[in-house]
């Protein structure tokens, strides 16, 4: 059963959450997060303290993580974040295009994760987690939410809708991008209580959503610490990572596409005529291909758009062979493209759904790419019976909408 605790957040004053709060520091790149660099309020000065650095700085390097913890001491010293003073639970309400969802912010047992009760479905890359290890460790804090999802429950369910219903919220604004973030801070104890002993008792596990490398480093610095002697209960605070939990009906996910660099030595008319070998192809010229239905591909060229349709025999039926991201990889990428491990070849790149097709074809036509495809999206029930299974889907199969803010709470270790 999962393991939650309550913690102490760290957050900032009630007028200046919306100045504050960020887009998740692996969503935006450093030039994005540049066009931030004057405003001393954004959490980007911590997450991204590059920005504050020379534009030749290695962004993995020591100085860049020291400047991310000046930056976060400043921000407690000026009174733009203040620690709550005894361990809540936070109830963070997301609304976009009309659709909402509601999670638990807690702390979630490192322990859980190292034992399968927190359920995976990607690999991490030991770089991406290197990078988190070093921010944990140098900031004293995990700045970045870990998004976790559970089979809906309605103990835990009732009891936040109960607390949504009887209180005001703590924060209530509408970012740039037009999604509504809604926080309500938890602090009766008898209600942080019952919250932790429904989790433990009705929540048999739960699965990382978003955030596998968060996670993983979250995990490797409680070993580290617990490995130097600084764990003697075990209910120190770096034995927990910050998660925000949310019941599965509530979730969306989006597609998350594809683009090649090359044709591997191929002109476009040879390329099409290799697909045809595992897909039926239509071109649609000027018209964007957004898949509607399973096995469905969008693919646009410098000549336009194609839609392509999976082949009988292109796939297997197995939880992950029947996968559209499968599909691709292994009849595309691989083996017309020889893109072998998506992971770290350097000629793939991916575009999260929210992009939109225009994003796609922008790729195409600025030369950054020569190919780009749209997939149809996984489904949750998709994630959960692979990460049940034990596998792990390709990377980058999952995109969900909308993302978690960071910086309007911040767990302490």
């Amino acid at each position: 059963m999962a393991k939650i605790t309550p913690f102490k957040g760290l957050r900032p004053t009630k007028e200046l959450a919306a100045s504050v709060a960020t887009l998740p520091y692996d969503v935006v790149s450093v030039a994005e997060a540049r066009e931030f660099r004057k405003d001393p309020y954004n959490f980007y000065h911590v997450t991204r303290s590059e920005i504050d650095l020379t534009e030749n700085v290695d962004v993995h390097s020591q100085l860049v993580y020291d400047k991310a913890k000046e930056n976060l001491d400043a921000m407690i010293a000026d009174g733009i974040l203040v620690q709550d003073k005894e361990p809540c639970y936070y109830i963070y309400e997301l609304v976009m295009d009309g659709r909402s969802q509601t999670g638990l912010i807690c702390g979630s047992s490192i322990d859980d994760y190292n034992n399968g009760i927190i359920k995976k479905h990607e690999f991490t890359r030991p770089e991406k987690e290197l990078d988190r290890i070093n921010h944990i460790s140098a900031t004293g804090a995990q700045t970045g939410v870990v998004f976790l999802a559970y089979n809906d429950c309605e103990s835990v369910e009732r009891v936040i809708s109960e607390w949504k219903q009887a209180h005001q919220p703590e924060n209530d604004f509408t970012a740039s991008d037009g999604i509504r973030h809604i926080l309500w801070v938890i602090d009766d104890y008898a209600k942080v209580a019952s919250i932790t002993r429904y989790f433990s008792q009705d929540v048999p596990c739960t699965y990382i959503a978003d955030g596998h490398h968060r996670a993983a480093s979250a995990a490797k610095v409680c070993a580290e610490r617990r490995e130097n002697g600084y764990s003697v209960s075990g209910e120190e605070a770096f034995n927990y990572f910050i998660t925000c939990i949310f019941p599965a009906s509530q979730l969306k996910i989006m597609d998350y596409n594809r683009v090649a660099k090359d044709l591997n030595g191929m002109v476009h008319q040879e390329f099409v005529q290799a697909l045809e070998k595992d897909f039926t192809i239509t071109r649609t010229g000027t018209v964007p291909v957004k898949p509607t239905q399973p096995h469905e591909f969008g693919m646009f060229l410098d000549d336009g758009w194609y839609r392509l349709i999976a082949k009988e025999g292109s796939y297997t039926t197995d939880p992950i062979g029947v996968l559209d991201v499968t599909i691709l990889q292994d009849n595309v990428l691989d083996r017309l493209l020889k893109i072998k491990d998506p992971r770290v070849d350097k000629r793939i790149d991916f575009v999260g759904g929210i992009r939109g097709m225009a994003a796609l074809e922008k790729k195409v036509t600025n030369k950054e790419a020569a190919v780009a495809f749209s997939l149809y999206p996984v489904s949750i029930q998709q994630l959960f019976d692979i990460a049940d299974s034990g596998n792990v889907m390709p990377p980058k199969s999952t995109w969900f909408e909308p993302k978690l803010r960071d910086g309007l709470v911040v767990y302490m270790i």
